[in-house]
């Protein structure tokens, strides 16, 4: 690799980038199977662009960056202008009543993320043989940009363990926070699964099962073609409902779901609970290369144990048998622990204006991080999972 000059630039909309450009820096490894996530791919981005999901009076203003060398896209990320800390689920908004009551102004801000996803996964999007000029060509480029338009700070979120150290060599302040994730350890079946359980929990968890799938009808799990437009209609009404009692309104349009049954139905899996044949409550799940990523669900009845069942075990039955290494669960939900979802970190980068500001978060941060790692420690030792005598290992 030479050292040309490498180019930066902008664009408001992913009509500016060609598609296999963009998939070559951002899911390469698709050519032989999935992506390892769907959610930086150009079909999902540009669902979420096309649906009006962000874009004018959103909050969420495209600016997507693009490193070029020699003519040839090297490097690529989801650039984002926020005029507000929503759809993040990374929460800075300790920063921003800090900034703001300093006399400084903290919105807009730049956000490197998929907007309304808290699934860790590449950020700084590079073409392979790229990883480490593209990755700093982006850092620079978007730390340029901010300062050049007198923006208070930039932020990337849900990137991977090894990008947050990248960037945290470059300069820019690593945050960690937690989530709940399952992890397969090779079950072959969700019986096996319940045998790595204590006692107790394993009778908890079949309890719960039963009496979920007492409500009354049926479960059934849809995904590719299973999936059919009619779908879209139950399960809008519960995103709707869901979406109004926890953010006051959906991020995502009815539009969204019209466009992911064109081109993202592959990449997602439907979880619903039919009686007499009526979707009365529904979990939507995207797909990975190993990983299954819960992400929303609603209900129009409430049946107990039903909420566990359909996002839960499902989730984990769907792993198993696919062979999947892992289902993340979103953010927050400590109710999450009981049923086999362990305590994980998660990353983020962040950039500030104002070096005096930048060096009271770093403090910030810096013990924030030993916080999360203890509280990560202590919650793991409640898991659901049999305590193993270590001397009965040696």
């Amino acid at each position: 690799m030479d050292g040309s000059a490498i180019e930066i630039t902008t664009h408001t909309t992913l009509d500016r980038i060609d598609a296999a450009e963009w998939d070559a820096c951002a899911c390469s490894e698709a050519h032989d199977g999935r992506a390892v996530d769907p959610f930086t791919t150009y079909r999902f981005l540009k669902a979420l662009e096309d649906s009006g999901s962000v874009g004018a009076g959103t909050g969420w203003d495209p600016h997507y960056l693009a490193a070029r060398q020699d003519g040839q896209l090297i490097a690529v990320a989801p650039l984002y202008g926020k005029s507000h800390s929503q759809g993040e689920y990374m929460f800075d908004h300790n920063f921003a009543h800090a900034f703001e009551r300093s006399g400084g102004r903290y919105y807009p801000k730049l956000q490197i993320a998929v907007p309304f996803t808290p699934a860790t996964g590449r950020r700084f999007l590079t073409r392979p043989g790229f990883d480490t000029i593209g990755m700093g060509a982006l850092v620079q480029g978007a730390v340029q940009i901010a300062s050049d338009n007198d923006l208070s700070s930039l932020h990337a979120t849900f990137c991977t363990e090894d990008e947050a150290l990248a960037g945290a060599e470059m300069g820019l302040l690593h945050r960690t926070s937690q989530q709940y994730h399952w992890a397969n350890n090779g079950y072959a079946d969700w019986d096996e699964f319940l045998a790595a359980l204590s006692s107790r929990k394993r009778k908890t968890l079949r309890k719960e099962r039963r009496t979920a799938q007492d409500f009354g009808g049926e479960i059934v799990p849809l995904t590719g073609d299973q999936i059919e437009p009619h779908h879209w209609d139950a399960f809008w009404t519960f995103y709707q409902d869901t979406g109004a009692r926890k953010w006051g309104q959906p991020y995502l349009t009815r539009r969204f779901f019209d466009i992911a049954q064109d081109t993202l139905r592959d990449d997602m899996l439907l979880v619903f609970a039919l009686r007499g044949g009526v979707p009365v409550a529904g979990a939507l799940n995207f797909i990975g290369r190993d990983t299954l990523y819960g992400r929303y669900w609603g209900c129009t009845e409430h049946h107990p144990c039903l909420h566990f069942e359909v996002c839960y075990y499902q989730a984990i039955d769907y792993a198993i048998a696919h062979g999947m290494a892992r289902v993340e669960a979103g953010a927050q939900g400590e109710h999450k622990l009981a049923r086999g979802y362990l305590p994980v970190t998660t990353h983020s980068l962040h950039w500030f204006s104002d070096a005096g500001f930048r060096g009271a978060v770093a403090d910030y941060l810096k013990a924030e991080r030993a916080a999360i790692d203890e509280e990560i420690e202590v919650l793991t030792s409640y898991g659901p999972f049999k305590k193993i005598n270590v001397e009965e290992q040696q």
